[in-house]
Formats: C-alpha cells, structure tokens, sequence
C-alpha cells in the first residue's frame, strides 16, 4: 500500500515565545474488525498476509539500523505480504515509522510469559510489578502508528489454560481498552480451548498453528472458535512452521503435502540441513500447503502471520548445534529460498510469475527420480525436460503446487509453461551449470549516504562460464575495500556456519554470499569493493557516498 501519512505539530508557549515544538506523524483510517469478512481498511476486505518477526537484522546482530529493516521489508513487500507481527517484543520505534511509511499492517506485541515462567530469567520475575506501567508505555508510545491493528497482550502464555488465564487476561485487556479503545488485544494461542476463559476475554482470536492442525493432523480449531465466539474475528497468529535450507534438496522426497522433518524425512543431521522442497515442518508446524488448506475452507478467518519472514540467530530447530534458525522464507542473508515465491504466487497470485525447482545440476543422480515442483498462481503447467514433455497437469482444489514427481534426472534443461485461464501466463528454465568460473557481484545500492549509518547489501554468486549460478558452489571469498569505507559483517544464508560474522572471508553457501559495506560518517567518493577466490579471477564493485 501507499498510505498517506501527516504531521501533527504541538507547540509550548510562554506568553509570545514558543519553548518547544513537537511533531507527530499519523495517519488516518478506519479499521473494521468483521467475524464473518475478516480484517477491513478504510471499508476495503483486506486479507492479512504476514509475518512473524524477531528484532535481529541476521549478521548485524540485534541493534537496529533503518537501511537494515528497510530491506527486509522491501524483500517482504515483494513477495506480497501486507502485515508483520513484532514477536514477541515491543519493536523499535524505527520499526513502525517504517511500517507506516511502506504501508505494512501491524500486530504489536509486548508479552511473552505472564506470572508463569518459561526459562528462568524472564519476565515473570517482574511481572507484578511491571506489567502495568510497560503496558500503559508501550501502547502511549505506538498507538499513533497507522500501521498497528492489534494489540499483542501474550504469546503461547503457561496460564492459557487455567482460571489465572482468564484473570490475568481480563486485568491486561483493561489497560489496553483505558488506554486505546479503538484496536483490540490478542494473544498467540497454541492449546487453548475455544471456550476458555483465555479465549473469551481476547478481542480477536489469535491461533498458533490449531487452525491448520498441528503436525500431520487435520484437526482445525477453526470451527470451534467461531462457533464460541461468532462477534470476533479469527486470524492465525502463527502458522506453519516449515523448515528449510537455501539451494538444499533431500531425497526421496514425500508424496504429501506435508511431513514431519527427520532424518529420512527432509533431514540431513550430519549437515544439519533440511530439504528446501518446503514440505518438512516441526512436529506442531505445517507446510504452506497445508496452511493454505486450512485457510480456504474456513474463508472467515482473517489471515496468517507466518513464522517466519527471516531466519533469525537462535532457536535452530532441528539441529540445535546450528547458530541460527531454518524457520524463514529467507535466510539469514536475505537470500530468497524457494519458499518465497510458494507465498508469492498465492499472496501475488495476479503477478505472472512461476519458479522450478529444484536445481538442475545432480552429477551424481543421474537415472535417479529427482522430483520437480513449480510454484505459480497458474491454473495449468506444463513441464518439458530437454525438450521433452512430462505432461501438462491442471492444479486441483487444494493444490498450491504443480508436481512431477516421476522426473529422473539427465542433464540439460527444465522448462515450464504455465498457464491461466487458457493464456499463456509465465515460464521458468532450469539448466545443468559448468563449473565455477568467476564471481558475480552487485550491490542492492551502489549510491549511499556517508552519515555512519547507510548500508550497501553486497552479493556475490558464483557462476559458471555463462553466468549461471553454480547451485553447490562453496568457493572460500574473501572481500576487501578501499575508500572511505567498512566491511561491518559478512553471512551466506548456511545455519551451520560458525565462521564469526565479522570476517571478510567467507564460504560461499548454494552459490551465493553476502557483504555488508557501510560508509564512514561524513565520507564522500568512491567506496570500492573487491571479491576474490583461490582459482578464480577478482572482481569489483564501486559504491559512491555522498
């Protein structure tokens, strides 16, 4: 969206002279909450298509920079998603200027535990004596964000399922109606009832994962909570939970819509690695496939917030040795996984657009089934391999993918023709690749202001001689700069991967690495950046501060 944003300016006099001057930036809008329609703005139906989203920015670590989160929601916004989660922790007040400006939808959350802990040193310990002042502060703070829809009072909370939930509850939502009576409090769900006292004092009914059915079962929570509450509006306030390694094929691959991660299922532990087919979730957690599922037939539940927008440093569920989660649409680097444009196609779905996977470069299955899945909003597809077609398949109700699963692997190329409503829609290739040749580097920006604090994101693809992307390329970089100029961290999206984050030389992961450049305070000229790899010839490219 493109909100309109304006500017409330409040002066402090005494007598004729002004003292001090304060200025606002809001927006204006009606945000109806329907139980039956979903979510509307300004009168318009919108569906919440969002994301979870911890506070660290990858390889920056957690202390926020405005170009950082920029581009993660840039990245976000193509995919299509309109809305973010802050999980589980009041943001940056950046966060929402930033959410304003680009036109996201906001569910603002502040608590994570209530009086019952989860680890030892949490909020509990102080939460009698602070969760009415941080509460009260928290929502002063933000409520002038156009961007926040909701507030988030709890998050997966021990009480959700006894009196003190209801209690606690309702003591939480009365600091949030004297304080802002105009957007409800919510809370993540993941065992309440529908008739729980939990449930019956939150203003929009939040479910973790019920609403697909944890794990393989299809058991949704929908129903009930609609039936126990029809004046509220339903939304997922956590969903699915798949797992996934960038560039990262495991076989064979299931023939469900939706399995549990394991090893024989998705999971490589000796790697820690799991299969980027995007069909392998936690044992609560689901495929978007699945999601999807959920979601359409219960068409009043409002939306979803998608755990997660962005791998995050931390909870490396399966494989608790990684140093970072496996849970994002993008890796670390803000590299896109295949997953990305799975939520593309179905929060795009008027954008022509259709991707293979997966990669088409397996010496060593050669004769082997090797299944090939296309994701796009395309009605039909069909498939042809070195030129040869697989079949032309329609997608069925329920399916949100397009698979050949027979496919074995010869060398050459892939190629689908998709098609909607009996046009022709879009297309995608993959080819077998040579080996590495040479390094391709591009900067997201490559004019950057020199205030100490801009970044330029710098990208390097290995690549064969034609300039195609060798998919398993692992080549040791090493970045160097000259100019007025820093290398702050550098990252390749591979959860496995302790090199320290500082470091300018770096593994290539499936292809691809990351350099993050920011300018000196006060630089002005030309910042230039050099990749270079044992065998490979160097290469350049110029930043301009200004």
């Amino acid at each position: 969206q493109k909100p309109n944003l304006y500017v409330a300016v409040t002066t402090v006099a005494v007598g004729n002279a002004t003292v001090d001057t304060y200025e606002t930036s809001f927006g204006i809008r009606s945000l109806t909450y329907d139980a039956n329609r979903g979510l509307l703005v300004n009168g318009e139906y919108v569906y919440v298509q969002g994301t979870c989203n911890h506070h660290d920015l990858g390889s920056l670590g957690t202390a926020f920079n405005t170009r950082a989160l920029e581009r993660q929601f840039e990245i976000l916004g193509e995919m299509g998603a309109n809305a973010l989660r802050t999980s589980h922790n009041p943001p940056a007040p950046e966060f929402l200027e930033l959410a304003d400006r680009l036109g996201f939808l906001v569910y603002d959350e502040i608590f994570d535990c209530w009086k019952t802990q989860k680890v030892s040193n949490d909020f509990h310990l102080i939460f009698d004596d602070w969760s009415e002042p941080d509460l009260r502060s928290f929502i002063r703070r933000d409520r002038n964000h156009p961007s926040v829809v909701a507030w988030g009072i709890g998050n997966e909370i021990p009480e959700q399922n006894s009196a003190a939930g209801g209690t606690i509850g309702n003591y939480l939502r009365g600091i949030v109606v004297a304080e802002d009576a105009t957007r409800p409090p919510t809370a993540g769900m993941n065992t309440a009832s529908a008739t729980s006292a939990f449930a019956n004092v939150m203003g929009i009914e939040g479910l973790n994962y019920q609403g697909e059915g944890l794990g393989n079962s299809n058991n949704s929570a929908y129903p009930a909570f609609h039936s126990a509450h029809p004046d509220k509006m339903i939304w997922s306030s956590e969903s699915s939970s798949v797992l996934s390694t960038r560039g990262t094929y495991i076989f064979p691959v299931t023939s469900g819509n939706n399995a549990i991660v394991g090893t024989g299922s998705g999971g490589d532990a000796s790697a820690s690695q799991v299969s980027a087919y995007e069909l392998y979730a936690t044992s609560w957690g689901s495929s978007p496939d699945k999601v999807f599922v959920g979601q359409d037939r219960y068409d009043y539940v409002a939306g979803e917030f998608v755990w997660t927008g962005f791998d995050y440093i931390g909870e490396p569920t399966p494989y608790d040795k990684s140093r970072s989660s496996y849970f994002g649409i993008v890796d670390l680097a803000g590299f896109k996984k295949d997953r990305f444009y799975l939520y593309q196609a179905r929060w795009r779905a008027d954008l022509p657009m259709a991707h293979i996977l997966p990669h088409w470069t397996w010496p060593d299955r050669v004769g082997q089934v090797t299944p090939v899945h296309v994701f796009s909003s395309a009605d039909e597809a069909e498939l042809f391999v070195n030129g040869k077609s697989a079949g032309r398949k329609k997608r069925g109700e329920s399916q949100y993918r397009f698979r050949w699963d027979d496919v074995k692997y010869a060398a050459g190329e892939l190629r689908v023709v998709t098609y909607k409503g009996g046009e022709e829609w879009a297309t995608d290739t993959k080819k077998t690749v040579g080996a590495a040749a040479k390094l391709n580097i591009t900067a997201d920006r490559t004019n950057i202001a020199g205030d100490g604090y801009d970044l330029s994101f710098v990208t390097v693809a290995v690549v064969d001689a034609n300039g195609d992307i060798v998919p398993r390329a692992s080549n040791n970089v090493t970045f160097s700069i000259t100019g007025p100029g820093k290398i702050v961290s550098t990252d390749n999206g591979n959860p496995a991967d302790f090199t320290v984050f500082p470091s300018p030389s770096r593994q290539a992961f499936s292809g691809l690495l990351l350099s993050i450049i920011r300018p000196n305070a006060g630089a002005s000229g030309d910042i230039v950046v050099t990749a270079a790899s044992p065998g490979l010839p160097s290469t350049s490219v110029t930043l301009h501060a200004t």
